[in-house]
């Protein structure tokens, strides 16, 4: 499961200008905030949602409390948007400390070398997917990221790659078809990658450039249809698994209401 698997459509993104944004911390409070927001989400922890992130959700990670995302977003929501926080947050290695610094990051300062930090310490999908779908794709650095990250060998960072494309996809109204239409060999290069959550992110992908508009839907159309008569077991599976996405009636109806 990942966050491909949600109905984006029932997705809402909180502006960043929307948050609360604090005044800057000092650089010795940092450290007493970092141990605050651990306490908070310690307590918040539970072993049973540990356990079940595990194995229901297949988020496996060596340092979690187990907290709800509901709960970890309401933490984010009480600290605002805190850039120095969420850089030491990130630091701590905890994987809700770091789901909440995706909230209270702020967007216009995140720049290549943090994305590519934080790409490389991604280990799990979880992480991966939220952070590209709540900070790093608000980023004008986002399409260069997808290029460098698509040729990764890490699993986490190369399907970074093609959830954060994915994730373009579905929120940057301004990008045309061109923006998008260069990405399809990319993935279809990416296609024979048979790890499980490459190849789940290269079908997300794929299904949000088709969701776009008919002219990206036709190509969309043609490339899984490619896909699905490779000779790659994971080609056929991403060729498949998006022809039965994007060919659905419904998919069609929101197209031709978006081209009148």
């Amino acid at each position: 499961m990942g966050l491909e698997n949600i109905n984006f459509s029932k997705q809402t993104r909180m502006p960043a200008k929307a948050k609360s944004v604090r005044p800057k911390s000092s650089g010795n409070s940092i450290p007493q905030e970092v141990a605050s927001v651990l306490a908070t989400l310690k307590r918040l922890g539970s072993p049973r949602i540990r356990e079940e992130m595990q194995m229901r959700y297949g988020i496996v990670t060596k340092d979690a409390f187990g907290v709800r995302m509901n709960e970890m977003q309401r933490v984010a929501k009480q600290l605002g948007r805190n850039h120095a926080l969420a850089l030491a947050l990130w630091e701590t290695g905890n994987y809700e400390a770091r789901t909440v610094a995706v909230f209270v990051a702020e967007p216009d300062q995140v720049t290549p070398a943090l994305m590519d930090r934080w790409c490389r310490d991604f280990d799990n999908w979880g992480i991966c997917d939220t952070v590209c779908f709540k900070l790093f794709d608000q980023s004008p650095h986002a399409f260069g990221m997808v290029v460098k990250w698509a040729g990764r060998k890490d699993e986490f960072q190369k399907r970074a790659a093609f959830a954060l494309l994915a994730c373009l996809a579905l929120h940057d109204d301004d990008a045309d078809n061109k923006a998008f239409t260069k990405f399809l060999p990319l993935i279809e290069t990416a296609a024979t990658d048979e790890r499980n959550f490459v190849k789940k992110s290269s079908s997300w992908a794929l299904r949000a450039i088709g969701g776009r508009s008919v002219a990206l839907h036709a190509q969309t159309v043609k490339v899984a249809q490619r896909l699905k008569a490779s000779a790659s077991s994971s080609a056929r599976w991403i060729g498949s698994d998006v022809l039965r996405d994007i060919t659905r009636p419904v998919v069609a109806r929101r197209l031709a209401r978006a081209k009148k």
